[in-house]
């Protein structure tokens, strides 16, 4: 069996265990996560790795003495996932590991979605040392207090030389360009807000157009600016949200991410002044609450370069390397999947672009 098939087939056999019997889902702190971290802790020994788990669940999977090269993602899953995201860099991590002799250490990181209490990062903060006491007294849906999962973890791990993360792309520029796998530059920065446009609510049918404070109409040209801009509205509420009433209010929020803090913070100014510009020219208000500010974060380019791989693309999806990057050098490769589908059962990925991966992987290990 190939590298790159045995990859998949473990892929599958972390595919069945979920919470749910009808789909994959499997949140932090669940016994579904715990099972997977034993199956996955059973395939670092058979690999010569000694695995352990931290205080926060982390699985970490060591071979030699002192500083070591860490590679890895995560085994958590958002709620009907699909095989590939976070399980895939794991085991392409380990079938690396089982080939190259020098100290290395692979990690499945314990809480990078952050479905079950809102800690997305969880288990890569805790290593990075920024792990928030107070966070310990989270509770989820069901009332379960997060400090009665996890302790708290201590200071930022130091015999970290470089964290190394392969994940499907989450996306479909590998597949336009025809390539099986491509380098990350950068983790865009992140800026998120709600905005609200206020009106005011009156008869659909004796209201006349020109005398009408339609706070929906307002939003609704607006999001047409967020999308010009590339950004995203995700969540549009409109009050009261009668079929015969104007709408009175209409709530957003905007999701605007670019590997160029300056260009996206200059963008969200624009997206502003035009917000403003529309519900003055509507006589509707508004008002534009920051909920996010998330930098950029530079992939190292001097492990970018071991991989050996001339496509290179930045990743608008958030990742653990974004906070090892905080300790130590990192770097990431993203491998094509099918249709850019991700976060759903449909995630897929081919065994020969798999294997491309493998050896990239490898060759980065090798060079040092």
């Amino acid at each position: 069996m190939s590298g790159a098939a045995r990859v998949l087939e473990r892929c599958d056999r972390l595919g069945q265990i979920s919470e749910e019997p009808d789909r994959l889902t499997r949140r932090f702190g669940t016994e579904a996560m715990r099972e997977a971290n034993r199956l996955v802790a059973g395939w670092m020994r058979e690999a010569g790795l000694d695995p352990r788990e931290d205080a926060v669940g982390n699985l970490i999977g060591r071979r030699g003495e002192g500083p070591a090269m860490m590679l890895g993602s995560h085994l958590d899953t958002v709620v009907g996932a699909g095989r590939y995201d976070g399980p895939l860099g794991v085991l392409v991590a380990l079938e690396v590991a089982e080939r190259v002799p020098a100290p290395v250490e692979v990690v499945a990181f314990a809480d990078e979605e952050g479905v079950r209490f809102g800690t997305a990062y969880l288990g890569s903060s805790a290593m990075t040392g920024i792990f928030e006491p107070a966070w310990l007294d989270l509770r989820d849906e069901d009332g379960v207090r997060l400090g009665d999962l996890v302790h708290d973890p201590g200071p930022a791990r130091a015999n970290v030389l470089g964290y190394v993360e392969v994940h499907i792309e989450q996306g479909p520029v590998l597949e336009r360009l025809g390539e099986p796998v491509g380098v990350v530059t950068a983790i865009a920065g992140q800026s998120h807000a709600e905005v609200v446009f206020a009106g005011e609510a009156g008869h659909a049918g004796t209201v006349p157009i020109e005398d009408r404070r339609d706070a929906l109409t307002a939003a609704a040209e607006w999001i047409l600016a967020v999308e010009r801009a590339h950004g995203t509205v995700g969540r549009l509420n409109v009050e009261p949200g009668v079929r015969n009433v104007i709408p009175a209010a209409a709530t957003l929020t905007l999701d605007l991410r670019d590997a160029d803090d300056a260009a996206r913070h200059a963008a969200v100014a624009r997206l502003r002044d035009e917000a403003r510009a529309i519900a003055a020219r509507r006589s509707v208000t508004l008002s534009w609450l920051q909920t996010g500010d998330v930098p950029a974060v530079a992939m190292d380019e001097r492990l970018t370069a071991g991989f050996g791989v001339s496509t290179s693309l930045p990743s608008g999806a958030g990742h653990d390397a974004a906070m090892m990057a905080r300790i130590a050098p990192a770097a990431m490769l993203f491998v094509r999947c099918a249709g850019g589908i991700s976060h759903h059962p449909a995630e897929s990925v081919a065994e020969a672009d798999v294997e491309v991966a493998i050896d990239a992987l490898e060759r980065l290990l090798r060079a040092g």
